[in-house]
């Protein structure tokens, strides 16, 4: 069992134990401080042999689990796990009926992992749901971090042999880029708006995407943790309409605009990293350079804390979206066509032309926030920013 020797020393390594030594008699009699250590002059054994071999895997008792899924604590072999989460997307797609035998799905790809993942699961389930799929890729203008990302989609559809299609903001919105905007509202002390222009118009663009290849349902990648952050963020800011918009597993494509879905939103993001790892996925995994300073980092750290306690928190804000039920005073309108581009709207102008129309008069803040004061003012319009060659090009069939 080996020895001990009494020191008051400071520890120095994780084989001093720290005692706590009330303040007695007896300590004050022997002098001692309030703390003693005591050393031990040989390393315990191990607890238990590290060649342990892992449990078998629970579903098909041959394999060796590699892994325990975070949603249940079953232990899982790689192949196993795979099989089972893609019947689970597949079991979304049907219970919730989003995408009908014969339709043309655009899917939204970034290169990441959410967008790999949910292109490489929707391959293997097209022969049973009847799809055909094309890829839709938005090339936002982000120097040094686009260019990477839409590298991997490339080489995603020439091995999956699936046509892609690429649209660019520059050529969409008369030359802005995010660069371009990012410059735009950096003195304005907006700086984490960027992400607030980006997912407009990215949403913008991916519909126009969608349109150009003849899609007619568009699927993106958002997974459990991401709808569990934006139902945070609603929650944070006090947005009820949006709240009231965000249940549900898509939209079903009122006012002209196509129906959308996410196959994925009931699947943790570790799951999706699992998925994409045992699949051998080539995908890109840095972080958008203008990602910091969004409001959703808050959202996302403040989800992890509350899922450390809770581990259900995740689908427990996934599925309270679905069940949340608003008083009639506080329901938005319904939408209604926007009076510039004829896209959905909830005011007169939507948010894509509002945002646009700030960024043409130099005054980036005009669509940011509930009010959009001011968008009915005059003002001198700034010069659209140089577009730059379009860069929408198809990838053939392979």
């Amino acid at each position: 069992m080996g020895t001990w020797e009494l020191s008051a020393g400071r520890p120095q390594s994780l084989l001093e134990v720290v005692v706590l030594l009330p303040a007695s008699a007896l300590s004050r009699s022997l002098d001692l401080p309030a703390w003693v250590l005591f050393r031990r002059s040989r390393p315990l054994p191990p607890l238990q042999d590290p060649t342990m071999p892992a449990p078998q895997c629970a579903s098909c008792h041959k394999a060796r689990a590699a892994l325990r899924r975070p949603r249940s604590g079953q232990a899982l072999c790689g192949a196993c796990f795979c099989a089972a989460f893609e019947a689970e997307v597949l079991h979304t797609v049907v219970a919730g009926r989003l995408l009908p035998p014969g339709a043309v799905v655009a899917v939204g790809a970034s290169g990441g992992k959410d967008s790999t993942v949910l292109a490489h699961v929707l391959r293997e389930l097209a022969p049973r749901l009847g799809i055909s799929l094309h890829l839709v890729a938005v090339d936002e203008g982000i120097g040094g971090y686009r260019d990477a990302a839409l590298a991997a989609v490339r080489r995603q559809a020439a091995r999956w042999e699936l046509p892609l299609t690429v649209v660019a903001y520059a050529d969409l919105f008369g030359g802005w880029t995010m660069d371009a905007v990012a410059r735009s509202t950096a003195g304005s002390g907006r700086s984490r708006a960027c992400c607030t222009f980006c997912g407009v118009l990215r949403r913008r663009a991916l519909e126009e995407g969608a349109r150009l290849v003849g899609a007619t349902h568009v699927v993106t990648g958002h997974n459990a943790d991401d709808m569990a952050e934006t139902v945070l963020m609603n929650f944070l800011r006090g947005d009820a309409g949006r709240l009231a918009r965000g249940g549900g597993l898509g939209s079903p494509g009122e006012g002209g605009a196509l129906p959308r879905c996410r196959p994925l939103q009931l699947a943790s993001q570790k799951e999706v990293v699992l998925y994409a790892h045992f699949r051998r996925l080539d995908y890109f995994s840095e972080e958008c350079v203008y990602a910091p300073e969004a409001f959703r980092g808050h959202a996302r750290d403040l989800l992890k804390m509350l899922e450390a306690a809770r581990p259900s928190a995740v689908l427990d804000l996934v599925h309270s979206a679905e069940r949340l039920a608003l008083a009639p005073t506080a329901r938005p309108p319904p939408p209604g066509a926007c009076s510039r581009c004829g896209a959905l709207a909830s005011r007169a102008l939507c948010q894509a032309c509002a945002l646009l129309d700030g960024l043409n008069r130099g005054r980036p803040r005009l669509a940011i926030g509930k009010g959009r004061r001011g968008l009915d003012e005059e003002g001198p319009p700034r010069e659209p920013q140089p577009s730059r060659p379009p860069t929408s090009e198809p990838v053939p069939d392979f």
